[in-house]
């Protein structure tokens, strides 16, 4: 295991998330590198916020999947949480199928891991993944406030911050180049915000 970590906080639901997800594997296959892949909320973020109504309907959707991730990482570790979530993006991202709870089961066998996980799924407010969820999604909001959305990256020293989005996903020593310049970042106290107009949508590839 490198002693170079990066923790990405994401909410499985949101596509940005998953293409850094993405970059992230592509760098650790050209630098030594130890990822984490821990959770926060876009529904947790965005309560009690007005909202666009097609919005809010999609991320009032989106705690089963978040909960789940949870219950994967408590039960079967971080690693176990990563497959699942390869597994899941390449269905509900990638290939499209917007039935979440069916994507999450089949997730599940795909990643190797126990059926009986999805019954973390369905929201219960108060219960223990309830808790455990709004924790993780704490943690990352401590790192960088909450003027922010998903994915939140940390290097585990310095500072935290929102992204990068990025898509397509960088490959290579192109993916390698991006994880050395934001890791550099982290360590510039004033650094707050890079930012430009995105001029189209999600490129999965």
């Amino acid at each position: 295991m490198s002693d170079r970590t990066v923790e990405l906080f994401v909410d499985p639901a949101c596509p940005y998330a998953w293409m850094t997800s993405r970059w992230l594997h592509h760098a650790a296959e050209v630098r030594e590198v130890t990822l984490r892949f821990s959770v926060m909320s876009l529904f947790v973020l965005n309560e009690g916020r007005e909202l666009d109504p097609d919005y809010r309907r999609s991320i009032d959707k989106s705690p089963g999947a978040a909960r789940l991730a949870i219950a994967i990482t408590r039960a079967e570790g971080p690693e176990a949480f990563s497959a699942w979530y390869t597994a899941w993006g390449e269905r509900y991202h990638v290939g499209g199928d917007k039935d979440r709870r069916a994507v999450a089961e089949q997730a599940l066998e795909a990643a190797g891991l126990p059926a009986a996980l999805i019954e973390a799924y369905e929201p219960v407010p108060g219960d223990e993944i309830d808790e455990a969820l709004r924790a993780s999604h704490a943690r990352a909001i401590s790192l960088v406030g909450e003027d922010v959305g998903t994915p939140v990256i940390s290097f585990g020293e310095g500072t935290g911050y929102f992204g990068p989005v990025v898509s397509p996903a960088p490959r290579g020593e192109e993916a390698g180049r991006l994880l050395d310049g934001l890791q550099a970042l982290a360590h510039v106290e004033g650094f707050y915000e890079l930012k430009r107009t995105r001029t189209g949508g999600v490129d999965l590839r």
